[in-house]
C-alpha cells in the first residue's frame, strides 16, 4: 500500500469525500491504524534490526519486534514524531491543505482547525512542507526550459511602537525548469534557490532535476554553454536585439515565474524568509505537478503516503533557521 509502484483505489485506499473522511478517521486509534497500514503494507520492519514480521502490542499499544524486542509506533521517525497534536488533527489538516487549490496560510490553517496556537499551525504547514519534496522523484525529460529569476520575498517587522511596522523587501534568485508538452501545454517543474546564476550554481540543479539526453532550451547566458559536453542537447535563444519577446521564445519558465510570484504574494503575502524559501518552493512545485488530478482524496493520500517517509523536524530547528536568515 505504502509502495511508489502501487496505484491507490478511491474509496478503498483514500477516502474520496470530506464525508467519507470523517467516517474513516473517527478516532485517534482509527488514524494509527492507517498509518500502520500505510507505512508497514506487509508487517512491520523493525526501525532497529530492519527484520519483518508480524508483531505484538504492549500495554500503551506500542509494536514490539519479535527479533529484537525494540519498541516502536507508526509515528516514530516521520514527522508526527513525538507531536502533542492528535493524528485526527494532522490528517483534517493534510485534507485541507490538498483540498486548496492555492494552499492556506498558517492563520488561515490555525482558524480552520481550532487552534489555540499560531505556532502549531505554522510547525505544522513546515513539517508538511518537507513532505511535498521526494528526492527519489522522477527527472524531468523530453525538452526542459530553464532559466532564472528573481523573487521578492517580505520580512515584516515591528522594532518599536514608537516607529511601528516596517518591512523589508529582499530579491532571491531561483532557477525554473519546465517540461514542454508539445501541444499539450506545460508538463512537470522544479525550482530552486541558488546564490548565483552561473555554471558553478545552476549545474548541480540541471543534473538533479533533468535526465540526461533531454533538450535544454535557455536563453545565450554563457553558464549553459557547457550542457552538451556533460550530455544534454541545448538550443539557445539569445533574447538581447530579438524580436521575439522572451515570453513568446520561453514560455514556460515565463508563465511559471508569473504563478509563484502571484501564490507567494496571495496566499503566503510574500513573507517567507529566504532560508525556509526551498519548502515553499516544494510546496509550489507539489501542487502544479498536481493541477490536473481530479481527485483530492488521492493528493491527500499522496502527501500522507510521503509524510511518513519524511523524517521528523522539530520546531526549534525550523525557528533557528528564520533566525539565521534575518541576521
Amino acid at each position: 500500500m505504502a509502495t511508489p509502484e502501487h496505484t491507490p483505489i478511491s474509496g478503498k485506499n483514500y477516502p474520496t469525500t470530506w464525508v467519507q473522511f470523517l467516517d474513516w478517521f473517527h478516532s485517534e486509534q482509527a488514524c494509527r491504524d492507517y498509518l500502520e497500514k500505510l507505512r508497514w503494507p506487509a508487517g512491520l520492519i523493525c526501525p532497529k534490526c530492519e527484520a519483518s514480521a508480524q508483531v505484538g502490542r504492549n500495554s500503551r499499544g506500542r509494536l514490539i519486534c519479535p527479533s529484537c524486542r525494540r519498541q516502536t509506533t507508526a509515528t516514530a521517525g516521520t514527522i508526527f514524531d513525538k507531536t502533542r497534536t492528535e493524528l485526527r488533527v494532522w490528517f483534517t489538516a493534510i485534507w485541507t491543505i490538498t483540498s486548496q487549490k492555492h494552499g492556506i496560510s498558517a492563520l488561515g490553517l490555525q482558524r480552520v482547525l481550532g487552534l489555540g496556537s499560531y505556532e502549531t499551525a505554522w510547525t505544522m504547514l513546515h513539517r508538511l512542507r518537507r513532505a511535498m519534496g521526494r528526492p527519489d522523484r522522477d527527472l524531468l525529460y523530453g525538452e526542459v526550459e530553464v532559466d532564472e529569476t528573481y523573487l521578492a520575498l517580505t520580512d515584516r517587522i515591528t522594532p518599536t511602537v514608537a516607529v511601528g511596522r516596517k518591512s523589508n523587501t529582499t530579491k532571491v534568485l531561483v532557477v525554473i525548469a519546465v517540461e514542454i508538452l508539445q501541444s499539450k501545454g506545460f508538463g512537470r517543474i522544479r525550482i530552486r534557490q541558488i546564490a548565483r546564476g552561473d555554471h558553478e550554481h545552476l549545474m548541480p540543479f540541471v543534473r538533479e532535476s533533468i535526465r540526461l539526453g533531454t533538450v535544454i532550451h535557455s536563453d545565450g547566458s554563457p553558464a549553459y554553454r557547457k550542457l552538451d559536453d556533460i550530455g544534454y542537447r541545448h538550443r539557445k535563444t539569445v533574447h538581447l536585439g530579438s524580436d521575439t519577446p522572451a515570453h513568446e521564445s520561453m514560455p514556460g519558465v515565463h508563465r511559471v515565474a508569473s504563478l509563484l510570484q502571484r501564490w507567494m504574494m496571495g496566499t503566503h503575502h510574500g513573507a517567507v524568509q529566504p532560508d525556509q524559501l526551498d519548502y515553499y518552493l516544494d510546496e509550489f512545485v507539489f501542487r502544479f505537478n498536481r493541477r490536473t488530478s481530479r481527485s483530492r482524496g488521492l493528493l491527500f493520500y499522496r502527501l500522507l503516503q510521503q509524510a511518513v517517509m519524511t523524517k521528523p523536524v522539530i520546531y526549534e530547528k525550523i525557528i533557528a533557521a528564520s533566525r539565521k536568515s534575518k541576521k
